[in-house]
């Protein structure tokens, strides 16, 4: 079974963290997929929609590609419950001591 062309692109950008739009165009080039211009163009688009990269204008004719990192943010509150929950749970059984 092929792999989707979407998906080596993706980790191209993956592997590199960041690059420019040409080193991306000749990167596939040279792995053997050759595409039009306009089919590139759509793959980025379809990758930025699905949220997994960054498409930015750096200069007039030159993009920059990135992979789009989701930072997980802790919620404080939650923690201090779940450790409160944990502690309750293991102080619930006789002879326990801490």
């Amino acid at each position: 079974m092929a792999i989707p062309i979407r998906n080596t692109v993706y980790d191209k950008v993956k592997e590199a963290g960041s690059l420019t739009d040409s080193e991306l165009f000749k990167a596939l080039a040279k792995d053997g997929y050759a595409m039009t211009e306009d089919k590139f163009n759509k793959l980025l688009l379809d990758l930025e929609i699905l949220g997994l990269i960054n498409v930015a204008w750096i200069t007039k004719d030159t993009r920059r590609i990135e992979v789009v990192v989701v930072k997980e943010e802790i919620d404080e509150v939650e923690e201090q419950n779940k450790e409160v929950m944990e502690k309750d749970y293991e102080a619930s059984f006789p002879g326990f001591e801490k």
